[in-house]
């Protein structure tokens, strides 16, 4: 995977866009929908990645039980680097793991953060939940 290929899938959601707190080196990832009245929402990262081809790599939120298995079955996939290795993979981008894993594993990331948001951003987003509660 290449970093076109990244940005590109981090930016097929719907509601996300890139940006550059830490400078212009480091991508930041984030997903953010509309509230009432014209407002933005504060907008919540799900992807970071330093997009730099000597030391490719992707931060991406998990599931703390998945992370521990990933983990335990590819050596490309530890906990991130400054963040809560709980909650955070770190991806080595290195060819290793499959472009389909990857892009699965940063739209789990996008699913986990956008859970977090308010059932009527997720409307707007037109983000469903894989199993509904009350169906």
């Amino acid at each position: 995977m290449d970093v076109s290929s990244l940005r590109g899938i981090c930016l097929s959601f719907p509601g996300t866009f890139e940006d550059f707190p830490f400078g212009p080196e480091t991508s930041v990832f984030k997903v953010r929908a509309a509230v009432a009245g014209g407002a933005r929402h504060e907008a919540k990262m799900f992807a970071l990645s330093a997009m730099d081809p000597q030391n490719w790599s992707v931060s991406l939120k998990c599931e703390p039980a998945l992370a521990e298995q990933l983990r335990a079955a590819h050596p490309e996939i530890t906990g991130a680097w400054h963040m809560n290795k709980t909650h955070w993979n770190g991806v080595r981008l290195d060819g290793n793991l499959p472009d389909d894993m990857v892009r699965d594993m940063v739209e789990d990331s996008y699913d986990l953060v956008v859970a977090t948001l308010s059932r009527k951003q997720q409307e707007q987003l037109g983000w469903a939940r894989l199993s509904n509660p009350k169906a």
